[in-house]
C-alpha cells in the first residue's frame, strides 16, 4: 500500500529525516514511534503531500505522492495531533461539508456522512455543536471526516492524546475495527497502545529508521537471549543458587521486593529451561507460583533503539549490557497508559 524509498527532508543545515525507507500493507496497522525531534510529523506530512521531501519517493498504492499529489490525497484520511475543527457547526455539518472538500458525488454525500456517523459512534451527536462536544467526542468528529471519502489510508496523529481511560479503550477499539477494512499508519507517545494495537512498529531516532518489525522479533533481537520468568516459594539465594546450577543459563536478575523471589532467567534463543527449572525446584520442595516466557517491553525495546551513541558507550563502560534488565520492567503485558512524554 506504501513504499518509502530513500525519503529525505532538509530544513536549513538540519536534516529532519535522512534515507528513510520501509513499507506498509495493505490493512495493516503500522505503528510509528520516535523520541522528541526523530522526525515521524515531517514523514507524515510528507505522506499526506503537505510537504514535498528534498529527496526520495513516496508511494501510495503505486502513486508517486509528488507526481500525482490530488489523487494520492483521495486515498487518504488523515487525523493531525489536533483536529481542525468548526466549533460553531454541528457534526452533521462537518462532515457534509469534509464530504464536499473531498470531491465525494453529490448523490452519495448522504450515505457517506451516516456511514462515517456510524463507524465513529458519533450517531447520537449528529446535531449537537462541536464545540460542545466532550474531548473524546471531538477526536471522534476527527476520525469521522478523515474517513468520511473511504480512505484506503488513515494516519492518525496521537489519537488518544489528553483523552480519559474511558475514551482511550474507546478509540482503541474504534481504531481496531478501522484496521480491518483500512490501512493505518498510528503515530503514538504511549507504548502500550503501540503494543497493544500494531503488529508491526516502525522506531525512527535522528530522522532514520533504527527498527521496522514485530515487536516480538525486536524483543528477541535485542534482548540476545530468551526470557524465562519464574516466581518461586522459597528462600531468594538458595533459589538463585539452585537455578545457578542448570546448564545453559546466562543470567538471572531479581526484583528487588517481593513476598516469593521473582526472577528473570536470560537462557540462549531457543533453549527451553522451564522443565528443568520446575524439576530443580520440587527437588528441593519450593513451590512455583509463576513459570512463564517473556519478551522485552516495548518500553524496553524502544529506550534501547534510541539510546544515544554516549549512552551507549557508558552503558558498556559501567558492565551493564551484561546484566539482564531487572523483572519490574518485563510487565509489558499489562495495559500502562502513564508512559507519555516520549514524542
Amino acid at each position: 500500500m506504501i513504499e518509502v524509498q530513500h525519503l529525505s527532508k532538509k530544513y536549513g543545515s538540519r536534516w529532519a529525516i535522512k534515507d528513510l525507507n520501509f513499507s506498509v500493507e495493505r490493512n495493516e496497522v503500522l505503528g510509528f514511534l520516535g523520541p522528541n525531534a526523530a522526525g515521524k510529523t515531517t514523514t507524515m506530512r510528507i505522506i499526506t503531500g503537505f510537504l514535498a521531501p528534498t529527496s526520495g519517493t513516496v508511494l501510495v498504492d503505486g502513486l508517486d505522492v509528488s507526481e500525482e499529489p490530488l489523487k494520492v490525497k483521495r486515498k487518504i484520511g488523515y487525523l493531525p495531533e489536533n483536529p481542525p475543527l468548526y466549533n460553531d457547526m454541528v457534526v452533521e455539518s462537518v462532515l457534509e461539508f469534509a464530504c464536499e472538500i473531498r470531491d465525494v458525488p453529490a448523490g452519495k454525500r448522504a450515505q457517506a456522512v451516516e456511514q462515517a456517523l456510524e463507524k465513529a459512534a458519533l450517531k447520537e451527536v449528529r446535531g449537537r455543536l462541536i464545540g460542545h462536544l466532550s474531548k473524546g467526542y471531538r477526536q471522534r468528529v476527527g476520525i469521522a471526516q478523515a474517513l468520511v471519502h473511504d480512505p484506503d489510508l488513515l494516519i492518525l496523529d496521537e489519537p488518544t492524546v489528553g483523552l480519559d481511560p474511558k475514551q482511550i479503550i474507546e478509540i482503541r477499539e474504534l481504531i481496531k475495527s478501522l484496521g480491518q477494512s483500512h490501512t493505518v499508519i498510528l503515530s503514538t507517545h504511549i507504548l502500550s497502545e503501540a503494543s497493544a494495537l500494531c503488529p508491526r512498529i516502525i522506531v525512527i531516532n535522528e530522522g532514520k529508521s533504527v527498527a521496522v518489525d514485530s515487536q516480538k522479533s525486536l524483543s528477541r533481537r535485542l534482548a540476545g537471549a530468551d526470557r524465562v520468568l519464574v516466581e518461586v516459594k522459597g528462600p531468594r539465594d538458595e533459589v538463585i543458587g539452585e537455578l545457578r546450577r542448570i546448564p545453559g543459563i546466562k543470567g538471572i536478575s531479581a526484583e528487588p521486593n517481593g513476598k516469593h523471589p521473582r526472577l528473570l532467567i536470560d537462557v540462549p534463543h531457543d533453549a527451553d529451561i522451564r522443565e528443568s527449572v520446575f524439576f530443580a525446584m520440587a527437588d528441593k520442595g519450593w513451590p512455583i507460583l509463576e513459570l512463564r516466557k517473556v519478551a522485552m517491553s516495548l518500553e524496553e525495546v524502544f529506550l534501547k533503539l534510541t539510546a544515544s551513541e554516549s549512552d551507549k558507550v557508558s552503558d558498556v563502560e559501567a558492565g551493564s549490557s551484561e546484566k539482564a534488565p531487572e523483572v519490574q520492567a518485563d510487565l509489558a503485558e499489562k495495559d500502562r497508559t502513564d508512559t507519555g512524554g516520549m514524542d
